[in-house]
């Protein structure tokens, strides 16, 4: 930008902080075209002034100095609107005058650096340029089980053309086979009839649904808004582009014939949950070794759940499923006793009605304890531990039912979790014939063993990436349908162990998700979290050495590569996050609006005092969606933190490249502190891998400081939640102390 207006506002105590005309002649500084005082800038009169500045001067950029950029949004953006100046804001509230001593130089020093750094990063922005691209309105859906047709109802009702693909002969999934569900409207407190009929109706009836059953998918390339997708049908192959994917894909039961300490297989009066389903929906429940009528049937719950052996995790439905189960046993069988053995009984929510009401009606004998084995002598012994009815008791039946928990019916986890490993060595190994070699054996598993499902031509993979356990993985705390495929959201029981009201409601909420993606795609801008931005990265690939580090480390497949190896950028997958741009070592991305040299230049304007003693200067790149939001929390709520900071809001620890350390600690700057989300299988991070990637990456760099004669704590990085205001001060003063333990940068004044 060339011309830039500074407009510095008084209000919200800013002006009794710091001497706003000694902070403007800091920001003459840089050059700017205009520079303002005004008392309330967020005001009519604050904005019209803006305005009129921009006229008169012919600014094409803004800087604010006012209040916190997550605060009175709405009212800024419409300075920018119909092609207005770019605008940039920093916090000369939250981050000074709220959190420092009112009149103290160290006050005015740091108001005077934010605003140096505004100006510059504004100097090293460029206009966004918005592509305009054509895009297909038709929504995927793929399996058609209750969150796949409550995908396609929804995504049809909004508008959206939908293509429902079912690989079975007939549409409903697992919910075809059930009596009944569990309750989903008031009273609450006993089975309802199955709704799976109605809704095949409504979405089989609907004009702007195309059903293919018997279908798979051969391929899909692409982008949001351009996935060129091709179907296998009963009746040939089928071409067409979609704009977004809903993956509705189920779950199945766990493997029973791992279970065989609860006598499956051992016996044939030992069934899971869904055989006997099958039983009840025949509408005649018998004792399958000699088709007697069984006069006690006991439940276990959690089969092979919450087991270290066999699934971890909860399966969600398990427990009401079978109180379902245990109602339609007692209407066919009346005389039946009917025991079930928990080892808690989770009924959230209003299935607590449904619990008490089952316990009412049904009258099941209920006890909690551990089924440690059952065994088949004549009857079925089933030997419980830490039970109510005694520790080591033993309760006779003759049928035992076990409430097996799910799995997901996506790409094979094994063959998932062995290629993030041979991709994580790959990323983290310092030898590059080990490199070499992960990588190698992380291409040949890429094809998941024969599993795929969606059939991606993404460099990354085949299929959606998957947790531990299988499941594609989205943002489950901030974005719960959204996987690391921009575009392709995961819905029902292929996402999460959950019930067919929740597989409804997740169907639902994925299906107006992927139209709004399809939306943003239309206008070229970004999907959460960055919803809105247009600007796109760019590679000079003049000086690109082939060395993948960004196709291999992007969380969302935003790149493919040529035979060469040279990226390919898919420019509608991006998130804008720049994790691309703090991994290239020859730093040949940049965004208009956000660059290594960008952030590098704003680190040459803060200025270092050369007396430690007295002025110590701390950097602290913080990320954008959890620790500055909880700095700015902390301020609002009064909290102080240490003046030497300065603080750089950056989009992710991911995009951090290694150049800023070294620019700052060759300026002399005391230390360095990277504060993101936290990561790991249960991450925070809204970009799914930055933290952890940025970890590693400065990890490296403590070994070269020292070998600069640098003390590596130096730099320290800290992972927190966008809640944990109440540390995020604490964090940024304890390193302030632990700096003025080690000295003064031996750098300092060079």
């Amino acid at each position: 930008m060339d011309k830039i207006g500074v407009f510095l506002c008084s209000g919200c105590s800013i002006g009794e902080a710091v001497d706003l005309d000694a902070i403007a002649g800091a920001a003459k500084e840089q050059g700017p075209a205009a520079t303002h005082i005004h008392p309330c800038l967020c005001g009519d009169e604050g904005l019209q002034a803006i305005r009129d500045a921009v006229t008169s001067d012919g600014l094409d950029a803004v800087l604010v100095a006012a209040c916190s950029e997550r605060v009175k949004t709405a009212e800024f953006a419409a300075l920018t609107s119909d092609g207005g100046p770019v605008l940039h804001r920093i916090s000369l509230r939250e981050h000074c005058a709220w959190s420092h001593e009112s009149g103290h130089e160290d006050t005015r020093m740091l108001a005077e650096d934010l605003v140096r750094m505004g100006v510059v990063r504004l100097k090293n922005t460029k206009r966004t340029e918005v592509h305009e691209h054509e895009i297909s309105d038709i929504v995927l859906v793929v399996g058609g089980g209750r969150a796949g047709l409550e995908a396609a109802r929804t995504a049809s009702e909004l508008g959206n053309p939908v293509v429902l693909v079912e690989r079975d002969t007939r549409l409903g999934g697992r919910m075809r086979s059930l009596v009944s569900v569990v309750p989903e409207d008031p009273p609450y407190d006993r089975p309802q009839a199955n709704p799976v009929s109605g809704l095949l109706d409504d979405v089989s009836g609907h004009d702007g649904v195309t059903v293919y059953t018997g279908t798979t998918i051969s391929k899909i390339t692409g982008q949001p808004g351009q996935f060129r997708t091709v179907l296998k049908t009963p009746d040939g192959e089928v071409d067409l582009v979609v704009g977004a994917i809903v993956q509705c894909t189920g779950a199945r039961p766990y493997d029973p014939s791992r279970l065989e300490h609860l006598g499956y297989g051992a016996s044939p009066d030992v069934v899971t949950a869904a055989e006997l389903e099958g039983m009840l929906v025949a509408g005649a429940v018998a004792r399958p070794s000699d088709g007697a009528a069984p006069g006690r049937i006991a439940f276990i719950q959690c089969a092979g759940s919450r087991d270290d052996n066999h699934l971890r995790y909860c399966s969600s439905e398990c427990c009401a499923t079978t109180l379902r189960q245990v109602a339609e046993l007692r209407s066919l069988l009346p005389d039946a006793e009917l025991a079930v053995i928990y080892r808690d009984m989770r009924t959230p929510g209003q299935l607590e009605r449904f619990y008490l009401g089952v316990q009412d009606s049904a009258r099941p004998m209920m006890t909690r304890g551990t089924v440690e084995r059952v065994e088949a002598n004549g009857r079925l012994n089933l030997h419980l531990t830490d039970s109510l009815l005694g520790p080591d008791a033993v309760l006779e039946a003759d049928m035992v039912v076990l409430a097996t928990g799910m799995v997901p019916a996506a790409a094979d986890g094994e063959a998932i979790r062995r290629l993030h490993d041979a991709r994580d060595r790959a990323e983290n190994s310092e030898s590059s014939q080990q490199r070499a070699e992960a990588s190698k054996l992380a291409e040949e598993l890429a094809s998941h063993d024969g599993t795929e499902i969606l059939n991606l031509g993404y460099r990354q993979g085949p299929d959606l990436p998957a947790l531990e356990y299988g499941f594609p993985d989205s943002h489950f705390i901030c974005f719960p349908y959204e996987t690391r495929r921009t575009g392709i959201y995961a819905a029902g029981t292929v996402r999460a162990p959950m019930d067919p009201a929740q597989a409804a409601e997740d169907g639902q909420g994925a299906a107006m998700k992927a139209v709004q993606c399809i939306e943003a795609a239309r206008r070229g801008e970004a999907v959460h979290p960055r919803s809105g931005d247009t600007a796109v990265p760019n590679f000079f690939l003049q000086r690109c050495t082939q060395c993948k580090r960004c196709t291999e480390e992007c969380p969302f497949g935003t790149l493919n590569e040529d035979a060469k190896g040279t990226p390919e950028l898919n420019e509608l997958r991006c998130r804008r996050c720049g994790i691309c741009m703090g991994a290239c070592p020859e730093r040949i991305v940049s965004f208009p609006d956000y660059s290594v040299q960008q952030i590098a230049e704003m680190i040459k304007v803060i200025e270092v005092p050369e007396d430690y003693e007295e002025k110590p200067r701390i950097l602290a790149l913080m990320c954008e969606n959890d620790a500055v939001p909880a700095l700015d929390a902390a301020a609002s709520r009064g909290a102080k933190w240490n003046p030497w900071v300065r603080v750089i809001p950056i989009r992710c620890l991911g995009s951090t490249n290694i150049i800023w350390i070294a620019e700052a600690l060759s300026r002399g700057v005391d230390g360095v502190i990277l504060v993101g989300c936290k990561y790991g299988d249960d991450y925070q991070c809204h970009y799914v891998r930055g933290s952890e990637l940025a970890h590693t990456r400065l990890g490296n760099v403590g070994e070269t400081l020292e070998r600069l004669a640098l003390e590596s704590e130096r730099i320290k990085t800290v992972e927190l939640s966008h809640d944990e205001f109440d540390r995020i001060t604490q964090v940024l003063d304890e390193f302030a102390d632990e700096l003025e333990q080690l000295g003064p940068n031996p750098l300092k004044g060079f």
